[in-house]
């Protein structure tokens, strides 16, 4: 299954994140741990790609992001648990169109191997302007807080975003992407 993923985020401070989380509160919390890969030399971020495993309490998804002109496309595998412990312990793709673009893009399949994982506690709703999730991200010893809108007009969504962080008194904080920041910090390590 392939989407387009077109989306405005933000980074939050801790208050502001209390803050929003208090607006969230009756929302069931859903933790996912995103397990990522690229070979040694990071072949898939130089395409600007990434890879993950995202993986629930009782299934998973194998994911590749690649970029468009707007947002990104991605490639989304279902998966049980079972099969994404298997990837996890041997780094061997299934076979899958996200394993025949990465070949197409000229890297070895062989090569790719997971390298490290960030845990998100996440509360979604679908809102007005778009589906909106708060997102508290522990990994490497740190934790940070992350407002995302995903929406399906780019032009309107940022002009809804802006407008959200405006009423709530919100500073705008640009926020890489979570396995951009994840490696952040693991090669500050």
């Amino acid at each position: 299954m392939t989407e387009l993923e077109i989306e405005y985020k933000t980074l939050l401070s801790y208050e502001n994140y209390v803050k929003i989380l208090k607006q969230m509160i009756a929302i069931s919390p859903v933790t996912q741990v995103n397990h990522y890969f690229d070979t040694s030399d990071f072949q898939l971020k130089s395409h600007k790609m990434s890879l993950r495993i995202r993986t629930f309490t009782d299934y998973a998804e194998l994911t590749l992001k690649v970029p468009e002109t707007v947002g990104n496309r991605e490639y989304n595998l279902a998966l049980t648990s079972d099969q994404a412990k298997t990837i996890l312990a041997s780094n061997q793709l299934p076979p899958s169109e996200i394993a025949a673009l990465i070949q197409e893009s000229g890297i070895a399949l062989d090569r790719i191997a997971c390298f490290g994982a960030l845990t998100t506690v996440r509360r979604e709703v679908q809102t007005s302007i778009g589906k909106m999730a708060l997102d508290l991200n522990t990994y490497l010893g740190k934790t940070d807080y992350e407002l995302e809108l995903e929406v399906s007009d780019p032009e309107q969504g940022k002009k809804d975003f802006d407008a959200f962080l405006q009423e709530n008194q919100l500073p705008f904080i640009f926020a890489k992407s979570k396995v951009a920041r994840f490696s952040q910090a693991l090669a500050q390590k």
